[in-house]
């Protein structure tokens, strides 16, 4: 290997565009290639690396051709969630037949449709040899860092540990046809973002000094509903701005989602996540919000509460864009502006810390083990969701279920799944 890791990304869309931006904070590593089932997007990826001067990437024709270069020596699968288990499987397939060599993989977050793509991606990775990292940036921000070690060694180390954690994401929607597409994304916004806030909740009540498996999920509650999406002016909304693509009129995906998971510590405590989040948020844009309540202490924290503000009047008229604060809903009026949403959202940290630990050949902390817990804490939101009331985690057929949105057979008459009839 040389002095710098070479990077691989799988997948040249919105998140990889993110990722880019990231870069410019992580040394150890220079992204040398990307692969896009779509060329074009591929050869805009590689031309935003060399505007932001992190690497300069060769395109390469298949996942297997970009695996086998030596300068390749890891990958951020970036991808769409049903081709995952495809990339895995091509990555594996390369590596074991002996054409080419990888240090590590690391994926973007939910790590699979459902627990048993969650597990198949583990497989895999063991299977080829490799290390395996799990791509959650939240849980690399700085403002979650820094205040869970303030918050554990000022206030649990004097009054004792934290016992409960509201964590939630909200924005307008996915830029892309296929997240709001329950088939191809594997549900509604549940997996799509609400995996960013239990993993989140379960760090800011993890101890630091005790390993995350210290921190066990006893009991689960949820549901989930479609709220905004599928009223029938924004169905068809959805369904002109997609191209046909998306139809919440016939196959509707979960717009709302809130679930209370309970833990258990080592020392028998109880404490409490509440998650929420929504494709139905009507804002400044992306909303992420955090609180952590202990015996003596509290922690709050959004990232909407930012250092800079700007306002413009009616009678400053633009074009549509992001250049405020992602998913932005407006480009007037008093609006936030998130200075960088790389650093704040936690890409750049996580980035770091993955290229850091795939560099010195050892095993990320946030792997794809991870992935799987959260998958099964979500899959149990969506069972308990189906069945209208609480679940002792982990509930019998965890790995065998799949959500009725995902199926395409859920419908958005009530609130919750559980309120309906078997379809």
């Amino acid at each position: 290997m040389s002095d710098k890791l070479g990077v691989g990304f799988v997948g040249a869309g919105f998140i990889t565009n993110f990722h880019i931006r990231s870069w410019e904070g992580v040394r150890e590593a220079d992204i040398v290639g990307i692969v896009s089932k779509t060329e074009a997007h591929a050869q805009a990826a590689a031309d935003n690396c060399r505007k932001n001067r992190v690497g300069e990437p060769k395109v390469y024709g298949s996942i297997g051709e970009m695996v086998a270069d030596p300068a390749i020596n890891a990958l951020w699968i970036c991808g769409p969630n049903y081709l995952r288990i495809q990339m895995m499987e091509e990555i594996a397939e390369t590596i074991t037949s002996g054409r080419g060599k990888l240090v590590g993989v690391a994926c973007e977050k939910p790590l699979g449709r459902n627990v048993a793509e969650a597990k198949r991606m583990l497989e895999l990775a063991e299977k080829a040899g490799i290390l395996h990292g799990y791509l959650e940036n939240q849980v690399f921000a700085p403002g979650i860092t820094r205040g869970r070690e303030i918050l554990w060694r000022r206030g649990a180390a004097v009054s004792g540990a934290p016992y409960l954690a509201r964590c939630a994401e909200e924005h307008s929607g996915p830029h892309e046809p296929w997240f709001w597409r329950g088939d191809q994304q594997g549900g509604g916004v549940l997996n799509d973002m609400l995996c960013h806030s239990v993993e989140v909740a379960r760090l800011m009540l993890s101890d630091p000094e005790e390993p995350k498996s210290s921190l066990v999920p006893k009991t689960v509650c949820a549901e989930i509903g479609c709220l905004k999406w599928s009223r029938s002016e924004y169905a068809d909304m959805l369904k002109q701005r997609s191209g046909g693509q998306v139809d919440y009129h016939k196959h509707p995906a979960e717009d709302y989602a809130r679930a209370t998971v309970t833990f258990e510590d080592s020392k028998g405590r109880k404490c409490v996540a509440e998650v929420t989040t929504s494709w139905s948020f009507v804002g400044a844009g992306l909303r992420l919000t955090y609180e952590v309540m202990g015996p003596e202490y509290s922690l709050q924290s959004s990232s909407l509460d930012t250092e800079t503000n700007i306002f413009l009047s009616r009678n400053v008229k633009g074009r549509e864009g992001e250049d405020l604060v992602e998913k932005q809903n407006a480009e007037q009026g008093l609006m936030p502006l998130v200075s960088n949403e790389e650093v704040v959202y936690g890409y750049t940290a996580q980035n770091r810390y993955m290229a850091n630990c795939f560099a010195d050949g050892r095993q990320p902390g946030e792997n794809f083990e991870d992935g799987i817990l959260v998958l099964q804490m979500l899959m149990s939101s969506y069972m308990s969701a189906e069945q209208g009331r609480k679940l002792s985690f982990p509930p019998p057929g965890l790995d065998e279920f799949v959500p009725k949105v995902a199926k395409g057979t859920w419908k958005a008459d009530d609130l919750t799944l559980g309120l309906q009839p078997e379809a």
